[in-house]
Formats: structure tokens, C-alpha cells, sequence
């Protein structure tokens, strides 16, 4: 049902969850781009799929929040794809399994600050998940969070532990910097289809300590990574052999000189996307 922006989800949650009939053994549910979906059809709808769906694709679902992301991880444990892009709603907590603190009883400033002192930080190792966090989900082979703006490494050092998983996307993460980088990397490491573009913390350094995690990559995109360098073509070049195919376009610090040796270094990777390597001026393709 992508792409069916009228659906608002009441009338299929009450299909998918009356109580008068079973629960239809789906396998795969895409409901991408219907951007008036909200969590309480979502709520209502998901307990009901079962443990036989497999594949689930909210992208662009822009209203949905972390209550959806909650409803998941309790309920929809046995998926193997999941498609999140573009729901910019989504935040840290959700993934975490915490508390928003924004559900939290109005307090006094003076007790507001002295619970802030006492609560743990999502950022440091102790911050135990609260309910079901996307940890639940270890069987995911494909994961998508594009443009989850919201995301930073607070969470996504955490969650993003699938041995399983063989494609992430992380484009359009602007708080992503090269600590997340790694720890995503020794999470998932068996990666084959990686796509990372517009992260623009991430550092010929973060990449240093990432690659030796991934030599299964075949497919790479660092397009717009503003910060990388021909010294990450070196990095992937010596730990990355079998990549196929690599988009660095729009990548400032790359000069179309460094992609030439990485092709000679590689000679299998088939599609090297380069376009505007070296900060070319775009004005001009106007």
C-alpha cells in the first residue's frame, strides 16, 4: 500500500486487529510514503501482524513516533527488513527502550535539577534500556534509517548490534560523528551494503577505525562526506576487498587522481560514482 497517502490506518488496523477473525499471516507490509499514518493506527495495528511479518516499511511516515518505535520492538521481534527513512520523529529514546523525558511529570526548576543530576546518561555504558529497545530485533538482515535526523550516537552506539545484518543506511544523520562510526562497525559486522552520505562529522579517522570491521562490503556510498580525504580510499582500498561498487561524489577532499589509483588498487569494484570529486564548483551545471 506505498504510496497511498490518503491511509490513515483506522480502517486497516481494525481489518488487521478485529477479534472476530485470525490474524492474517503476512509476511511483508509496506505502507512507505503514506504520510498521514499516526502511532495510534500503528498501535492498534501492530500487535496484530504476528511473528510471521518479515518485512516492514513505514518510510516516510513522517508523523510516527517513538510510541511506533516502542510497539515494534515489543511486538514484531522476527523481522528481518526494516524500513524507517525519513521519520524524522524518531529519537534516541525510542531506540534505547527509555523514557522520553518529555512524558515526565511537570516539575519544580529545583527538583527538576536535582532529578537531571540523578538520572543516567543516555551516552554512558549504564544507561540500561527501560522497556524494548531495537536491541530486541537480532535477526534483522536489512535496516533503514535515512534522515532519522533526530538519531545521534547516543543511541545508535548502543542498538546497532545485528551480526546478522547485511545493509544499513545512515545518510542524512547530521549528529553522526566517527565514535558512533566505530561502534556501529564492531556491531555489525557482517555488512554488505553500506550507505552513509551527507554524514558530515565523519573523518578519515573514524573510517581508520571502522573499515577492518567490514571486509564483506560490496556496496558503499560516502557521497557528500565532506570531511574525508584520498586517505580513506587508502583505508578501504587495503581492508575492503570486496567492494564492487563506490560512490564518493560531491566529496571536496577527494581529487578525481585518488580515485583513479583506488581503481587501479581494486580493479573489481565495476561502478566508482565520482561526480564533483575535489570540490568542483556546481554553479557551473547550471
Amino acid at each position: 500500500m506505498a504510496e497511498c497517502c490518503l491511509v490513515s490506518g483506522r480502517e486497516l488496523a481494525q481489518v488487521l486487529g478485529s477479534v472476530h477473525r485470525a490474524p492474517p499471516a503476512l509476511t511483508s507490509l509496506r505502507l512507505a510514503y503514506c504520510s498521514s499514518l499516526k502511532d495510534a493506527s500503528v498501535l492498534t495495528m501492530i500487535p496484530a501482524l504476528g511473528p510471521s511479518l518479515k518485512v516492514l516499511d513505514l518510510s516516510s511516515c513522517v508523523a510516527l513516533t517513538n510510541q511506533t518505535m516502542k510497539a515494534i520492538c515489543t511486538y514484531l521481534i522476527h523481522l528481518s527488513v526494516l524500513r524507517l527513512a525519513w521519520c524524522k520523529e524518531l529519537q534516541d529514546w525510542g531506540l534505547l527502550g527509555l523514557k522520553d523525558p518529555s512524558e515526565e511529570p511537570m516539575l519544580s526548576p529545583q527538583l527538576h535539577q536535582e532529578v537531571e543530576n540523578q538520572a543516567p546518561d543516555p551516552q554512558e555504558p549504564n544507561s540500561e534500556p527501560q522497556g524494548p529497545s531495537l536491541l530486541m530485533l537480532q535477526g534483522l538482515q536489512e535496516l533503514d534509517l535515512t534522515a532519522c535526523s533526530k538519531l545521534t550516537d547516543a543511541s545508535l552506539a548502543k542498538v546497532l548490534q545485528f551480526p546478522q545484518l547485511r545493509q544499513l543506511s545512515l545518510s542524512l544523520l547530521p549528529a553522526l560523528t566517527d565514535m558512533g562510526l566505530a561502534a556501529v562497525a564492531r556491531g555489525c559486522p557482517s555488512l554488505e551494503r553500506l550507505a552513509l552520505s551527507h554524514c558530515s562529522h565523519l573523518s578519515d579517522e573514524g573510517w581508520a577505525q571502522a573499515a577492518r570491521f567490514w571486509p564483506r562490503l560490496k556496496h558503499l556510498n560516502l557521497s557528500s562526506c565532506s570531511q574525508l580525504t584520498e586517505q580513506t580510499l587508502d583505508t578501504i582500498g587495503q581492508t575492503c576487498k570486496q567492494l564492487r561498487v563506490l560512490d564518493v561524489a560531491m566529496c571536496p577532499g577527494i581529487n578525481m587522481a585518488a580515485v583513479r589509483q583506488f581503481q587501479a588498487q581494486l580493479p573489481q569494484v565495476t561502478c566508482i560514482q565520482s561526480r564533483f570529486v575535489g570540490g568542483a564548483d556546481l554553479t557551473l551545471t547550471l
